[in-house]
Order: structure tokens, then C-alpha cells, then sequence
């Protein structure tokens, strides 16, 4: 074989190779761009951004990508964010009407307990420690209606400040990376408006 054979086949070779090796980097950000957790695709986007000089050149298809899918999450978190937040307006409303409920029947309880030992109970007549029983029992049943939804309250108002949290977290995060990105940009910009301009100056010459 002659050299010019061998060179024609080294190249053949070579453009093989990169065109698999971008096939695969491709792949893999985009792989990247379709998973849930929003900081593991800025890490893949930094990762396989080229470098211009001390900056990073950022696809612009893998930017809008990863700005439609920061602007989902934080859609989803305001979703979630709204859903907790009825849920706990609608859990308020529950206890403070078990609130009532409860010192209604103890009030009822104090007045039984200052009367005779018989009485009439929904128009049975029971004797008072029979009724003292089961307003017992009734209050039992409200303390711990009441104990649940207060512990329901609780961990939907976590999970509500923990949306906040996030979102916030998300939507600083998306900022940053944004303002970082177009300083990037517009240095970049800079850096090659001033080469065209010293090629021109060149080219005058």
C-alpha cells in the first residue's frame, strides 16, 4: 500500500472517531437534560462546554434546554407549593372547629359534674358516672382527632417551607447561572469583536 493509501485511511480513521466521540457526548447531555434533579444538568453543561481561554462556551440548544426545564421545576414546586398551602388552610379550619367542639363538651362536662348523680343523656336517663364515661370517651375521641390533625398541620407546614426553601434555592441558582452565563457571553463577544478590529487593522495596513 502506498502512502498516500495510508494517509487517506489514518483520516478515514480519525473523522470515524469523532464523529462517534460527539455522537456519545451529544448523548450523554442530552441524557443529562432529561434527568430530575436540576443541579446534576448544570454539572453535565459546565462539564462538556468548550473553553474559550479562563471561560466556558455554552451550546445554545443545551441553555435553552436547561432553562425550560429549571422554569418546570419551579413551576412544579409553585404547584406543590399551592396544593400544601390549601391543604393547611383547610386543616386550620378543621381544628379550630374540633377546638370548639372540645371546649364545648367540656363545658358540658364541668355542668354535669355540678349535678345530681342522675340525669338524662339524649333523653336516656343514665347515672353520672355513666355519662362522665362517655363524655370521657367523646373527649378522647377529639383530643386525638384533634392530635392528628395538628401532626398533619405540622407536616404539611414542613413540607411547604421545604418547597419554599427549594424554590428559592432553584430560582437563585437559575439567576446566577444566568447572569454568569451573559458575562461570558458578552466577554466573549468583546474578545472577538476586538480581534475582527485588529484584523481590520491588520488588513488596512
Amino acid at each position: 500500500m502506498k502512502l498516500p493509501q495510508y494517509l487517506l485511511v489514518l483520516i478515514l480513521l480519525l473523522s470515524f472517531s469523532e464523529t462517534t466521540y460527539a455522537q456519545e457526548e451529544k448523548t450523554s447531555v442530552a441524557d443529562a437534560l432529561r434527568q430530575e434533579k436540576i443541579e446534576e444538568q448544570f454539572d453535565m453543561v459546565i462539564k462538556k462546554s468548550g473553553k474559550f481561554q479562563e471561560y466556558k462556551v455554552v451550546k445554545l440548544v443545551w441553555l435553552n434546554k436547561l432553562k425550560s426545564n429549571t422554569v418546570d421545576t419551579l413551576k412544579t414546586l409553585e404547584s406543590k407549593l399551592n396544593t400544601s398551602s390549601n391543604k393547611i388552610n383547610e386543616q386550620k379550619t378543621t381544628i379550630a372547629n374540633l377546638e370548639e367542639s372540645l371546649a364545648k363538651t367540656k363545658e358540658d362536662l364541668t355542668m354535669v359534674t355540678n349535678e345530681k348523680d342522675s340525669m338524662s343523656f339524649f333523653g336516656v336517663a343514665v347515672t353520672k358516672s355513666s355519662y362522665n364515661t362517655i363524655i370521657l370517651v367523646i373527649i378522647g375521641i377529639l383530643l386525638t382527632s384533634l392530635g392528628f390533625f395538628v401532626y398533619k398541620f405540622k407536616n404539611s407546614n414542613a413540607v411547604t417551607l421545604q418547597a419554599k426553601k427549594t424554590l428559592a434555592e432553584t430560582e437563585a441558582e437559575f439567576e446566577d447561572h444566568r447572569r454568569r452565563a451573559l458575562e461570558r457571553e458578552q466577554k466573549v463577544m468583546r474578545k472577538l469583536q476586538d480581534e475582527i478590529n485588529k484584523q481590520r487593522k491588520t488588513g488596512a495596513k
